[in-house]
């Protein structure tokens, strides 16, 4: 979109849809390949050939992947309140570049590395790094987290912008945007996880390094090819300090008694240049009615009708925007305890795969325990397309409703399925503890114990399902954020994703390490300990999870529409999930 009509009215907006997706998805394809591809090897990467001790790369991993995580909120603070996101992406996307451009460096110039391990003795001499190879090395972590905490947040909701949230044909093509911007990007992390790590860790780190910078430079470029058809809002304040202002404004007028009639006797003004759509009245968090209650003490702007002091009268439509977003954390925290079970899976299945079977037929082939997270990413892939062109059609015609199901209904599904793949890891991992004490194989797992002879093929419905339930979740969850949340708060509703999933994460650590405290089902050789039990510990905390979810889908009332300065309430506001 030309930079003359950045300030047209919603209406004047001309919508590019499908015509700007090569670009935005295109772009989204080359950066995760480029950033998964730096990023998915580091630990080996800065233990051999930066010689760090394994307690400090893991540490610096850790810290970087948790910045950038977090690093999502302050990206979508500046972009809904500031730059908007089209120019975060832009700066972002460079400055990931030059953080991969950075990292090839480390590795092809030979000066910003500390030399090889010499052999003297029985054990290799290995000097560590320089501080000034270290501060450059780290620097190019600080181009990386500067350009993921913009990317993150802003991609995914940039690219439903395109799309027209108010016609028929615009609604369906947002939802399609989001299965194939997965389908895509999961796509992406296949081929960084297998081909460049290949490249990276058996032929050269300097090409498996520049390999992600060239990557990325196409994804830049593919970006800001599409800049003249694209959608570009301009942001039109802060959303936080809309926040504030009916919290703040409500707590001053908490004593006052609300009007029977609220809708009709409220506050009601719409600034022009308004982003969001109007809403309708709703009774959920009716406390915060109270910041719209005009006494005579508030002042009016006579040019515009606004109020003099925003700190003391909120127009009922910021409230109802404020109370959009409330509703959602409920679901946000669902969806935050449910990746537990994921990060959970993704974890031990590698260490499942290292004590079994893992040779591929009767050739000489065995599988790299690692590999065997593909296979989730291959389910995802593999069901998206399915449901989107074969299912979604038919869903739509049977129920009647353009999403098919409801988001909240996709991700109780999501959940329910995250129950019985723990419930299948369980009775696989019985199998398999119990086969390699009464039929072992030969050789053992360094560290470890005996290798189980049941195949390592037997892990695959389990990791297929934990694919299968990401893709209701996971994309639902996402999809529901932007929907649900006030269009000037989408990229901050987007960076509460990857907040929970840094939360998931810690919470994950600290169950892990209270199990393993507290009993021995967690052995380092898994024969003696009983990761079943942990399993099925995690099944029962989802069990958990997906009746909070119920209650919370039950009480959740999805975004009405007010037009036509009526309001309208929605047809599926108290619809439930399952």
């Amino acid at each position: 979109m030309e930079e003359t009509n950045k300030e047209a009215t919603k209406d004047e907006i001309k919508y590019r849809g499908i015509r700007a997706m090569p670009f935005v998805i295109g772009n989204e394809t080359f950066e995760k390949l480029g950033t998964i591809g730096s990023s998915s090897n580091l630990l080996v990467y800065l233990t051999s050939i930066f010689h760090l001790k394994t307690i400090t790369a893991t540490n610096i991993v850790n810290i970087f992947n948790g910045t950038c995580n977090f690093g999502t909120l302050l990206g979508a603070f500046l972009s809904d309140t500031y730059f908007g996101r089209y120019n975060v992406l832009a700066f972002a996307s460079v400055s990931s570049f030059l953080g991969m451009l950075v990292l090839s460096f480390t590795a092809s110039v030979s000066k910003l590395h500390p030399p090889e391990c010499e052999n003297q003795g029985t054990a290799p001499v290995c000097v560590g790094p320089t501080t000034g190879q270290l501060t450059f090395l780290l620097g190019g972590f600080g181009l990386l987290v500067i350009g993921a905490s913009g990317i993150r947040p802003c991609s995914l909701a940039f690219g439903a912008d395109q799309f027209d949230p108010n016609t028929e044909s615009g609604r369906r093509g947002i939802s399609s945007f989001f299965n194939w911007y997965y389908f895509t990007r999961t796509f992406a992390v296949m081929v960084s996880l297998t081909v460049i790590v290949y490249v990276q860790t058996n032929i050269s780190w300097s090409l498996g390094l520049a390999i992600p910078a060239i990557i990325m430079f196409l994804s830049c470029a593919l970006f800001f090819v599409g800049t003249n058809i694209y959608v570009r809002f301009v942001p039109k304040g802060s959303p936080l300090s809309s926040v504030a202002q009916v919290l703040v404004a409500a707590f001053k007028k908490r004593h006052l008694q609300l009007p029977q009639q609220p809708c009709f006797s409220l506050f009601n003004y719409v600034p022009s240049n308004s982003l969001n759509s109007m809403l309708p009245y709703t009774d959920q968090f009716r406390f915060l009615n109270k910041a719209a209650i005009k006494t005579p003490e508030d002042q009016i702007n006579s040019s515009d009708g606004s109020a003099v002091n925003p700190w003391r009268l909120c127009s009922i439509q910021q409230v109802e925007e404020v109370k959009c977003l409330l509703r959602v954390i409920p679901i946000w925290v669902a969806g935050t305890i449910y990746y537990v079970s994921v990060v959970q899976s993704q974890n031990y299945v590698i260490f499942q795969a290292l004590q079994s079977d893992n040779q591929l037929g009767h050739i000489n082939f065995h599988i790299p325990p690692a590999s065997f997270i593909v296979i989730s990413m291959l389910s995802i892939t593999i069901w998206l397309p399915i449901y989107d062109r074969v299912l979604l059609p038919w869903l739509r015609k049977f129920t009647g409703k353009e999403d098919g199901i409801t988001l909240l209904q996709k991700m109780g599904i999501g959940i329910f399925l995250s129950i019985v793949t723990m419930v299948i890891s369980g009775i696989v991992e019985d199998k398999r503890r119990t086969l390699a004490i009464t039929r072992p194989m030969l050789q053992m797992t360094q560290g470890k114990g005996a290798i189980s002879s049941m195949s390592g093929l037997w892990l695959i419905p389990q990791l297929a399902l934990l694919g299968l339930s990401e893709a209701f979740t996971l994309i639902s969850e996402n999809e529901f954020f932007y929907k649900q949340c006030p269009e000037n708060m989408r990229s901050i509703a987007a960076s509460l994703f990857f907040v929970g999933m840094a939360g998931s994460s810690y919470l994950s650590s600290f169950l892990a390490s209270l199990v393993h405290k507290t009993s021995s089902w967690l052995d380092e050789d898994l024969n003696k300990g009983k990761l079943d039990y942990f399993y099925y510990l995690i099944a029962a905390l989802e069990i958990l999870n997906l009746g909070y979810f119920l209650v919370c889908a039950k009480w959740y009332k999805y975004k009405g529409r007010a037009g036509d300065n009526k309001v309208r309430e929605r047809k599926d506001q108290n619809e439930i999930v399952m």
